[in-house]
């Protein structure tokens, strides 16, 4: 593909049918390079989301992009009590 494409972050929302497109395209006999061209991909990109996002439907899209967010607010809490823990203890032992 072109090295001058500008570059676009794709939500799993947009990935499933743009995947579902290079599989019609593909059915038709396009060829990969082509079918990719026309959903405005490389064939990397086309791969990497195939491996990642293949098998998924719409709603399970869905569910993962929750469960994606609800993981990093997980992750930003325990980060927080974690921080929280360590002020106290360094606190404790007169360390400030």
């Amino acid at each position: 593909m072109e090295g001058n494409m500008a570059r676009k972050r794709y939500g799993i929302e947009e990935i499933i049918p743009k995947l579902r497109e290079v599989e019609i395209h593909l059915s038709k006999g396009v060829a990969l390079e082509d079918a990719c061209r026309k959903i405005g991909v490389t064939e990397q990109t086309y791969y990497r989301w195939r491996k990642e996002y293949g098998g998924l439907r719409m709603d399970q899209a869905r569910r993962l992009r929750q469960l994606e967010k609800e993981n990093q607010q997980l992750k930003k809490v325990v980060a927080d009590v974690s921080l929280d823990k360590a002020i106290l203890k360094e606190a404790l032992e007169g360390n400030y």
